[in-house]
């Protein structure tokens, strides 16, 4: 399977000013490697990851970290950027996409996602991690955590997808963009039963994926990932201390 990694954004991010000169925060080092050499390190790894694209600030270009990988252009936003690592692909066959800040990635941390993953044989599956997985690993990381009737979660820092559903992402990613300002706005698009079981925590993933279904057409699945790692994501300035300090204790898979 082809690993895409998205390693734009802005060269003024938190995290990209911690070193002067980075095009981006992927090329900022954390213990020794760039984010972005981490999370290659994990992909090349893994057995079921075969060929390897960045997209990256064209100021990246020629960078030591991106030796031996395919380069292509990252753009202003993500949906740019990901449609720039998608572009001239099957669009029938999955992708692992992933963010070029998972700090502790391994190839086992891939490959236990992308087999469960490819199981599903859906349009989009997006990691996620167990409250309770997080914290019995790395309780000083914070993250944004969703409560939901099957437990209490976060995002994991990567997905895989079909580039068939690519017009409909970039669809439903522009309409959502342009109502996150609206609770009103918001709550005609996703029905305001989502909104009350969210408030009254009751609202399930299999509720979620059937309304992502009915409102874009695309077959998106959540799947749990029972390795702490695929959340750990260098969000913020503190996060370097905090991951680099986790590697000097050898808390960590990957030194």
């Amino acid at each position: 399977m082809r690993a895409v990694v998205l390693a734009g954004g802005p060269a003024d991010d938190e995290v990209a000013k911690l070193q002067p000169g980075a095009a981006s925060k992927a090329f900022v080092r954390v213990a020794g490697l760039t984010l972005v050499e981490r999370v290659l390190r994990g992909l090349r790894e893994a057995e079921t990851i075969d060929a390897i694209r960045v997209v990256a600030p064209k100021e990246a270009f020629g960078h030591p970290a991106l030796t031996g990988v395919e380069v292509r252009p990252s753009g202003e936003r993500m949906v740019e950027s990901l449609r720039s690592a998608l572009e001239d692909l099957d669009p029938q066959t999955a992708v692992l996409a992933t963010a070029s800040d998972v700090a502790l990635l391994s190839g086992e941390v891939v490959d236990a996602f992308v087999r469960d993953a490819t199981a599903l044989d859906a349009d989009l599956v997006y990691a996620m991690v167990r409250r309770e997985t997080h914290l019995a690993r790395y309780p000083e990381l914070p993250h944004t955590w969703a409560p939901l009737r099957e437990g209490t979660f976060c995002g994991g820092g990567f997905v895989l997808l079909k580039p068939r559903a690519l017009p409909s992402i970039f669809e439903a990613v522009e309409t959502f963009g342009a109502a996150r300002k609206s609770p009103l706005r918001l709550a005609r698009l996703l029905g305001w039963g989502t909104i009350w079981r969210f408030a009254l925590r009751r609202l399930s993933v299999a509720y979620v994926e059937r309304r992502v279904r009915g409102l874009t057409g695309i077959d998106a699945r959540a799947l749990e990932c029972r390795y702490a790692e695929a959340a750990v994501n260098v969000d913020r300035a503190s996060d370097v201390a905090a991951v680099e300090s986790l590697i000097a204790q050898r808390r960590t898979p990957v030194p």
